[in-house]
């Protein structure tokens, strides 16, 4: 039988904590070689200003196989009222192959990409961190919050974004529910960012929000949203003062267009990178080395995330008998 979850199934068995575990263990798979990932394969759709992803992956020591097709349609809000990210991911059974779920993957995206902006902060941000300010208020920008809540005792949130005001107010709301901390809304973000110790990026930008000069000694940075060669979020200065770890450098070399830009403009080399959040986790290459060094998580967004998170939801599912059944 084969296990069908909808987004509300997904949503009632998976949560923030829990998602951080199950990706730090992924995290270390794969920089033990414990994993297989292929190079995610792109379609767009230039007439429906649309993008699609395929993502597979296979975790041997969760025993994890499968893959999502995720899409970015920035017109579906607007147009179709729908959300600009949707994804479904199927789950085999590593033995047979056969299929053993089949589930929603838009919450479980955000839920992923949160939750590794929380695992980096919980490995790279000053232990005394307690503030954090995030730069956008979309889709994904929620379960970032969350995620930075639960790796460090925040005590003030600093929320900017270019949406109006009623969207900021209604965003900041959502947010009560699963943060405690003092949530205030920003005028602009050079002094939010001046005040924070953790500054998480989450925008559809295709040009620089921030400025390296805005960020004080011992700051973590979080660059999650731009995704594409030709998408930077981050100014050169930034990224040339930070210790820089990337969820994965191979990936960013294809994809993080807040490195690609500055290396071909000649203000930044690959060199320079210090390396993969893998292997920071299993202690290859140190985190944090002092109080004062600025480090940067720069994530594109790997599919060993998603594999690992769907294979915990699907056993969750199957503990809570959560979801339906079906034979194809």
């Amino acid at each position: 039988m084969t296990k069908l979850l909808s987004k509300d199934d997904v949503m009632s068995v998976l949560d923030m904590e829990d998602t951080i575990t199950v990706l730090e263990n992924a995290f270390s798979d794969l920089a033990t070689e414990n994993a297989v990932m292929p190079q995610r394969t792109p379609i767009t759709s230039p007439d429906h200003n649309g993008l699609a992803l395929f993502m597979p992956a296979y975790l041997k020591g969760m025993g994890a196989l499968g893959a999502k097709v995720v899409t970015v349609y920035k017109q579906n809000p607007a147009k179709y009222k729908m959300p600009t990210v949707l994804g479904t991911i199927i789950l085999l059974e590593e033995k047979t192959g056969a299929p053993i779920a089949v589930m929603d993957g838009g919450y479980l995206t955000a839920m992923r990409t949160g939750g590794v902006a929380g695992l980096a902060t919980k490995i790279l941000a000053a232990k005394d961190a307690k503030v954090h300010t995030l730069i956008g208020t979309g889709g994904m920008a929620r379960t970032h919050a969350w995620a930075v809540d639960c790796a460090r005792k925040i005590e003030k949130l600093y929320i900017y974004s270019i949406d109006p005001i009623e969207s900021r107010e209604a965003f900041r709301d959502s947010l009560k529910d699963i943060i405690s901390c003092e949530i205030l809304l920003a005028n602009e973000p050079a002094q939010a960012v001046k005040e924070a110790d953790i500054v998480t990026i989450i925008t559809s930008a295709k040009d620089p929000v921030v400025n390296g000069d805005w960020f004080k000694p011992g700051t973590h940075i979080n660059g999650i949203g731009s995704h594409a060669p030709a998408m930077r979020e981050l100014d050169s200065k930034t990224v040339m003062k930070s210790k820089v770890v990337c969820d994965l450098v191979d990936a960013c070399k294809a994809e993080a267009g807040d490195f690609i830009i500055p290396v071909e403009a000649g203000e930044w080399s690959w060199d320079n990178v210090h390396g993969s959040l893998g292997d920071v986790i299993t202690g290859k290459i140190p985190g944090r080395e002092n109080d004062d060094e600025i480090t940067l998580f720069k994530s594109v967004g790997l599919a060993i995330q998603d594999i690992s998170t769907a294979f915990h939801v699907y056993n969750k599912a199957v503990e809570m008998g959560v979801g339906s059944d079906f034979s194809f």
